[in-house]
């Protein structure tokens, strides 16, 4: 572990309160090959896989986006990429496993699909990752989460701290919570990687114990990089003494 911190950023050893390797799990990223706004191709996919296995993970869920109306990723082709992956890591001799859901765009394709019944994706218990916009609340939100439930579904809202419509309502996220949707945060919230206001959220959604999984979703390196920042952070610390659903997917 040493000598890959070593390598990957230069420098001696970081000091870490935290290890990546105790989440065992990642559930979020977007790894796969040519799908959406991640890894463009195969090279990119096992040059970012190398360092998740540096990090001590063992198993990757990836989640490609899909969007009604700009990534429309279907079950069968993300399947198809997965394969792809697993053969060239297989080849490569790493030891680690790979496996794919999908981040569902709450939208009206999506409340469609679930309409119809349609095979989505999901991970571990049946569990299904939705993103929405990160400005405005969408206005099929719990409908949303009631649709999800009804069909068997158990609703995980992909970074929460990052939805600037919630800034300042954590009293809807408890509602949220307390409805039966599982909260996954973004390990790179807890570096400031993407705002102020989202670390502040991501802290306290960990003080408040109400984060279910963590997630790097990856989607290049430089992600990968920050994340030496976050493990480093008091509240990665706080974040692991969570009973995290990260262990038993």
């Amino acid at each position: 572990m040493a000598s890959f911190f070593r390598k990957l950023f230069g420098g001696s050893e970081p000091a870490l309160p935290g290890n990546l390797s105790d989440l065992r799990v990642d559930m979020h990223s977007h790894l796969l090959p040519g799908l959406d706004d991640g890894a463009e191709d195969l090279e990119r996919s096992l040059e970012l896989v190398e360092k998740m296995v540096g990090f001590g993970y063992q198993k990757l869920i990836m989640t490609p986006h899909i969007m009604g109306d700009f990534y429309k990723n279907t079950p069968e082709g993300i399947q198809e990429k997965l394969a792809l992956l697993q053969q060239a890591v297989t080849e490569k001799g790493w030891k680690i496993e790979l496996a794919c859901a999908a981040e569902y765009y709450l939208d009206e394709w999506f409340m469609e699909r679930l309409a119809k019944n349609d095979k989505l994706l999901t991970f571990g218990k049946n569990y299904l990752l939705f993103e929405t916009s990160y400005i405005n609340e969408p206005r099929f939100l719990k409908e949303g989460i009631f649709a999800m439930q009804s069909a068997g579904y158990k609703p995980v809202m992909a970074h929460p701290e990052r939805y600037t419509y919630l800034y300042g309502k954590f009293d809807d996220l408890i509602a949220l919570k307390e409805q039966g949707v599982l909260m996954q945060i973004n390990l790179n919230s807890l570096s400031g990687y993407y705002s102020e206001g989202a670390k502040r959220v991501a802290e306290k959604l960990i003080d408040a114990g109400m984060v279910d999984l963590a997630g790097t979703d990856a989607h290049s390196l430089k992600h990968l990089h920050y994340l030496q920042k976050a493990a480093a952070t008091k509240h990665f610390a706080k974040l692991l003494a969570l009973p995290l659903l990260n262990k038993e997917l």
